[in-house]
């Protein structure tokens, strides 16, 4: 259980039920493991009893993930009873927290109003804690928030609880439902088990299958009738439970059978309550350990904190638990160390591995003054720096939570799934007594009726809502939890959902497509000068200009391997040009109206400069020693990233365009490097949602992305807003995908998993129902008249069980994009 309390000031809003409206709300967000969920209609039942609890803003709880979110205002409520609200709904919560450890703590979402209440990731459970005080007046202070190592730890300890005790339950049902199989299929072969003796051992071991492991089920069934629903657990409860019951009687009062007298005892069907209850339990402990799988990507992001780090006081040096670090702290981290927290290097240099978080595979240099990030790699040298954020406030933590939301979250084509599953017991129950009904007036001797209670059990173990309410959570979570290993962070089921359909893409100019610096393109040299020469002079006397223009011109002629003379009386004269002295000439750089004030004619060039010009470089004229020499040009270049993601999406039929608010030539130019046909330039930042709604209005589904500020307008009104920043920015970008590169490189990694995701969805949910729409007529023995086709209760749980496993089986599949 983890309680997320994330400071904020507090904020006056609208009173829940029971609370004074005159009070101002302590907003805070807790997440609570919740065991027994099993369908769509839990889920609903868990939110609804949530919500109605005095004091909560908002619960949103999720089925894979089995955890509820829940944003309440700390006066009024606690996360006690917030769990008792959950045990009374008729399912458990392993771990309630202390409320004076939770109940008072100040929190608020990140936009500080109606807190975000998604769903986390890590399937939890158990508790029948009693309701505590609702009163937060005597509360202490509130408790820092705790890190997200100790919510992996918590969820991780809770996991192998659950498994533990579906690992006992299953080891004693299969136990006991093994010798039940061979008593009832033995058909004569072993005499001693004929007659009143193999029944009586068959009722004995029936029973403690299913009054032992199969109790859960009754439980939580018992637990929904209270509130007049029902849900995955009534369906096997009312199955073995006829079963049993039917086959008791059959043992305990043959008498009360027709034709008993007579020495026909009628049948009995233990082994069809015991296999039920063994199969759904072996169902259940499989989905255990795959949901274990979809939460890698986050246990894995958490794993990157270290535990402890050595904190300097003066010149003492300290090991003290990384979750103790405050701000301002100063932390030493030798070579081959994980930086335990955000900071800003104060001492030392150093290459820092960040590709587990931004995706980047070349380490990056640090510095004195270079921010760090918790959990990446010093890898080549010492370092001292100054803590800066801790907690939850950290890029790594805030990446984890945007993950988790992320898996918890629901995607629109779920609607259909959540809206059967809704009517899907009570339909189910429905059809298994007309069944019975349907085979008794058939047949309505002793015989018949053990035919119509065997249909009936049938169609009530076969039907499957979990498939159903699978089907959607399962893929999301994988997807979005592989996209977070990929560096893309997609946040929730309906980005995912809207990301699979673009078919447009808008791209800015500088920076997206290009590097966002000048690079050196063009020298052009007259006939007495060399294009060596007259570059070596160039740079020369721009070596000391701190203009884009002139480090493009020095790198470029560096990279050229052209020697730069010493150069001296340097000037410069901002947005013309400047002048030096190098290897004992006079150098002169820039517009032609800066060569025309010094007496020199440009006119030799210009021609050569507008075509380069319209090409989208920008030319600067050179004169030596009064007298035209040539000219220079740079342009700020296409990446070669930028050239593979517009071919990638491309190939994915996504067409892609280019917005920008450069000049007409330059954008043109780096346009049809890349092969992109349409182009916007010379756009304001206003101008670009604009565009935005044009191309939605003429029926293209529009991804816009910018760097989730300057773009805002624009991201949100696209189809999908795609930011590009690094891992300390992305939790805040405006943006419904975030590419942790910073480059584009991620977008068509992004749209690829997202239609993968939708398609794994799709087939999730085709299987889910095409299973139920033809394992109920087949159970309910609609096809025996035309086929002689007739299920067995035990081969309908066993059917039952792996439709569940299958859709996660599926889902699962998705750990492997982008591998190969």
């Amino acid at each position: 259980m983890t309680t997320n309390p994330q400071p904020a000031e507090p904020t006056r809003a609208a009173a829940a039920p029971g609370t004074n409206a005159a009070t101002v709300e302590q907003r805070a967000r807790t997440d609570l493991p919740v065991q027994g969920m099993t369908c769509a209609a839990c889920v609903r039942r868990v939110e609804k009893a949530l919500r109605a609890t005095p004091g909560v803003a908002e619960a949103t709880v999720n089925l894979v993930t089995q955890r509820a979110t829940i944003a309440y205002d700390a006066r009024t409520t606690t996360p006690a009873a917030l769990a008792h609200a959950i045990v009374e709904a008729g399912y458990e919560v392993p771990e309630v927290p202390d409320a004076s450890a939770d109940a008072g703590a100040p929190a608020a979402s990140a936009d500080a109003g109606a807190p975000d209440a998604s769903a986390d990731a890590g399937a939890r459970a158990t508790s029948t804690a009693p309701e505590r005080s609702a009163a937060a007046a005597a509360a202490p202070p509130p408790r820092p928030h705790p890190a997200a190592s100790e919510r992996a730890a918590a969820m991780v300890a809770a996991e192998q609880r659950e498994r533990r005790a579906l690992r006992r339950d299953v080891a004693i049902a299969a136990l006991f439902t093994a010798p039940l199989l061979a008593v009832a299929m033995s058909h004569g072969a072993i005499p001693a088990l004929e007659g009143a003796f193999g029944r009586w051992l068959s009722l004995a071991l029936a029973t403690v299958v299913v009054l032992g492991p199969g109790r859960r089920f009754f439980r939580l069934a018992f637990g929904a009738l209270r509130h007049r629903a029902a849900d995955m657990n009534t369906l096997v409860s009312l199955g073995a439970g006829a079963a049993w019951l039917y086959s008791t009687a059959a043992v305990v009062a043959p008498g009360l059978f027709p034709h008993a007298e007579h020495g026909h005892l009628p049948p009995v069907y233990f082994e069809a309550a015991a296999a039920i209850v063994t199969f759904v339990l072996i169902g259940r402990l499989l989905e255990t350990r795959a949901r274990k799988r979809l939460a890698d990507a986050v246990r894995g992001l958490v794993a990157l904190q270290p535990k402890t780090a050595r904190r300097l006081r003066g010149d003492a040096e300290d090991e003290v638990p990384a979750a103790a670090l405050a701000p301002g702290d100063l932390v030493l981290v030798r070579p081959g160390e994980r930086i335990a927290t955000d900071g800003e290097v104060v001492r030392g240099a150093s290459a820092v591995d960040e590709s587990m978080l931004t995706g980047e595979s070349m380490p990056i240099d640090k510095t004195a003054g270079a921010a760090v990030l918790g959990g990446t790699l010093n890898q080549s040298g010492a370092l001292t720096f100054r803590v800066t954020r801790t907690g939850a406030d950290t890029a790594l933590a805030r990446i984890v939570e945007a993950v988790e939301q992320a898996q918890g979250s629901r995607a629109p084509i779920a609607r259909l799934a959540d809206v059967v599953s809704g009517v899907f017991v009570p339909i189910v129950a429905a059809v298994a007594s007309l069944a019975f009904v349907a085979w008794l007036a058939v047949d309505p001797t002793a015989a018949g009726l053990a035919t119509a209670i065997e249909r009936f059990v049938a169609v009530l173990v076969i039907a499957c809502p979990c498939a159903l309410g699978l089907a959607t959570p399962a893929a999301v979570a994988v997807g979005t939890g592989r996209g977070a290993e990929l560096g893309v962070l997609v946040k929730g089921g309906a980005a995912l959902e809207a990301a699979s359909r673009v078919d447009t893409v808008l791209l800015d100019k500088t920076g997206t497509l290009t590097s966002g610096r000048p690079e050196l393109t063009d020298v052009v040299a007259l006939a007495e000068h060399g294009e060596a020469e007259l570059l070596g002079l160039a740079a020369a006397a721009e070596l000391q200009s701190e203009h884009p223009v002139a480090r493009a011109i020095v790198e470029g002629a560096r990279g050229r391997g052209v020697g730069l003379p010493a150069a001296s009386d340097f000037r410069a004269e901002i947005g013309h040009g400047i002048e030096a002295r190098a290897a004992g000439r006079l150098v002169r750089a820039g517009t032609a109206a800066w060569l025309r004030r010094a007496g020199i004619d440009a006119g030799a060039l210009e021609a050569e400069a507008e075509r380069l010009a319209a090409q989208g470089r920008s030319p600067s004229f050179v004169a030596v020693d009064g007298r035209l020499a040539g000219l220079v040009a740079v342009a700020d270049r296409p990446t070669e990233e930028a050239r593979r993601a517009v071919a990638a999406l491309r190939q994915l039929g996504v067409e892609v365009a280019m917005v920008t608010g450069d000049r007409a030539g330059a954008a043109r130019a780096v346009a049809e490097e890349l092969g992109i046909r349409a182009v916007f330039a010379e756009v304001r930042p206003e101008d670009k949602a604009r565009i935005v709604r044009e191309q939605r209005a003429a029926g293209r589904r529009v991804a816009m992305v910018g760097d989730g500020i300057n773009d805002a307008p624009a991201l949100a009104g696209a189809d999908v807003g795609v930011a590009l920043g690094s891992g300390a920015d992305v939790a805040v970008a405006s943006a419904d995908v975030a590419l942790l590169r910073g480059g584009i490189a991620g977008l068509p990694v992004a749209l690829g998993l997202a239609r993968a995701t939708l398609r794994t969805i799709r087939q999730n949910l085709f299987w889910a129902f095409i299973y139920n729409v033809l394992g109920i007529p087949v159970a309910a023995g609609l096809l025996y008249p035309l086929t002689g086709w007739l299920l067995s209760p035990v081969l309908a749980s066993a059917a039952m069980s792996l439709s569940s496993v299958s859709v996660l089986a599926n889902s699962l599949r998705l750990r492997a994009f982008g591998r190969g």
